[in-house]
């Protein structure tokens, strides 16, 4: 069984027990909460589209920790001009475990 879930604007193919990285969702770590964005749910061959999403059809999610992606270094250059930038970035992420898939 799997599942099609929408999170912080990203979609996740998930499946239970699962980890997946996902952007912040105002949750802390330990807590278990649940999402009804479910996009389409395949169980046992059978497939279920929603319009958008699925009447009835939720995930359950578990915080497992909060954590930062590797930075990002960017590099602004113009020839002959003397100018030059440099900036970095780090997207804070948590990692979800997946408990079950309702639907």
């Amino acid at each position: 069984m799997y599942a099609f879930i929408k999170l912080g604007g990203h979609q996740h193919k998930v499946e239970k027990d699962q980890v997946i990285l996902s952007d912040l969702t105002g949750h802390e770590p330990g807590s278990e909460f649940s999402c009804t964005d479910v996009l389409c749910v395949a169980n046992n061959g059978e497939l279920k589209l929603g319009k958008p999403t699925v009447d009835g059809a939720a995930g359950k999610l578990k915080v497992l920790e909060n954590l930062r992606s590797p930075k990002i270094r960017g590099f602004k250059y113009k020839r002959r001009k003397g100018y030059r930038r440099t900036w970095g970035h780090r997207q804070n992420l948590q990692k979800l475990q997946v408990v079950s898939i309702d639907g």
